[in-house]
């Protein structure tokens, strides 16, 4: 039995919402907070695979600090560089 969409989206959400440091946490779980109630399959497929990867790495990609690999290059990780940590 494959997950359904919701149920899918809940399991990044928790995946983007704790990935082991405070900084990654709020971009990487803020921008998942944001988005993913409007992606669809395709950008959920980038989202997970960019989530599978290095908390540091995913970190710096974000934040222009390194280029990511080019397999994981698309509009998901596109939009994750232009997010901005809204401010309480």
């Amino acid at each position: 039995m494959s997950e359904t969409i919701d149920i899918r989206r809940k399991r990044l959400l928790y995946l983007a919402t704790y990935r082991g440091f405070k900084e990654a946490d709020l971009l990487i779980g803020g921008f998942a907070k944001a988005h993913l109630g409007d992606m669809e399959t395709g950008e959920l497929d980038q989202l997970e695979a960019l989530l599978k990867r290095n908390d540091r790495e995913l970190y710096a990609w974000a934040t222009d600090k390194m280029e990511a690999p080019a397999e994981l290059q698309g509009s998901v990780l596109d939009k994750l560089k232009a997010f901005e940590i809204p401010r309480d």
